[in-house]
């Protein structure tokens, strides 16, 4: 019999979770207190069981996996009580908003033996997953710069900043990318709509190999941009998630460097990167259903995420200092 997840919330996020789930042949029920938009989903699903309380999901035997899209503030008590009741958990990004509880949670489901993957949905994105083929095939030698800039007006929200809500995806691409933690994070960012909640946010990190990354992010900008830039030493890679076809992933082989004492640059033309096609999503949601049911590893992994959720506080203890701050503590 094929597994059986429960959506819990159904609000900008949860109805793509409910689409995919369908597709698999996985979805069980969903979880919604507000009535009109489990109505939403039933219209499409008809005969799908529907709860408004999670206590009441969690209590049924038929469903084996809980998806959490739920706003980032309730995480860590949802999947607390999820793998308390025996389901293994996805939720989306962050897992929690504390390090602490995030170690916690993940102590949890090791000694429960579930699953507990979170939603950082660009490490199955195909198109990246194509990229990192290549800067690990060191098809542009040694990297030394990446900058990522998720930017769109909009999506503005009160209970979390821009940068807990856009950040955790750039963050888990660049840590996979160059496969250490940071050593130090220096962030600011400006308040302008519903203050002490940032914007805006810029991030840069250092990191104890000499590469350095900076995150843009920002929900009052008057265009959407989901770029990616991979800098290495013999060449650059651009993902332009915003673009289709082609233009999507770029190879550009630029030469620089040193001829007799002069900075010698040598452009050359962009190659487009074949990639896959796949939704991301789809990806992600067949990955988790894989794992709980051969105990694969996830790759966006408790661990993984704890390390996302040490950044990601390291730079908002940076935004609300004023200063940078030192990471060297943190393990990998």
């Amino acid at each position: 019999m094929t597994l059986q997840v429960g959506v819990v919330g159904l609000g900008h996020w949860g109805p793509n979770l409910v689409r995919n789930f369908a597709a698999l042949s996985a979805l069980g029920a969903i979880c919604e207190p507000d009535e009109a938009r489990r109505a939403a989903v039933l219209a499409n699903f008809p005969g799908l069981r529907s709860f408004a309380r999670l206590e009441d999901l969690l209590a049924d035997d038929g469903i084996d996996a809980v998806s959490i899209a739920t706003p980032a503030t309730s995480h860590g008590a949802l999947v607390r009580q999820a793998l308390a009741a025996g389901k293994h958990v996805l939720v989306e990004k962050p897992l929690c908003l504390d390090p602490e509880e995030g170690a916690q949670l993940a102590a949890e489901a090791r000694r429960a033996k579930r699953v507990l993957m979170i939603g950082h949905l660009l490490l199955y994105h195909p198109t990246y997953r194509a990229l990192r083929e290549i800067v690990r095939a060191r098809r542009i030698g040694d990297l030394r710069y990446v900058y990522s800039n998720r930017l769109s007006l909009g999506k503005i929200r009160r209970e979390e900043n821009a940068l807990w809500s856009f950040a955790p995806h750039d963050i888990s691409m660049i840590l996979d990318l160059i496969g250490e933690m940071p050593v130090r994070a220096n962030a600011n960012g400006g308040t302008y709509l519903a203050p002490p909640v940032a914007d805006t946010s810029l991030t840069h990190l250092t990191f104890g190999s000499g590469v350095q990354a900076h995150i843009f992010v920002s929900w009052l900008h008057p265009f959407k941009e989901h770029r990616t830039v991979v800098v290495g030493s013999e060449g650059m890679i651009v993902f332009d998630d915003v673009r289709s076809g082609p233009d999507k992933l770029l190879l550009y082989p630029h030469a620089v460097g040193w001829q007799g004492g002069l900075p010698s640059v040598e452009k050359a033309a962009a190659q487009p990167i074949p990639y896959e096609k796949d939704e991301p999503l789809a990806v992600e949601c067949a990955h988790f259903l894989e794992c709980v049911a051969t105990g694969v590893e996830p790759l966006s992994n408790a661990g993984e995420a704890l390390n996302v959720l040490r950044v990601l506080s390291a730079c908002q203890d940076s935004l609300s200092r004023g200063e940078p701050v030192s990471l060297d503590a943190i393990s990998e």
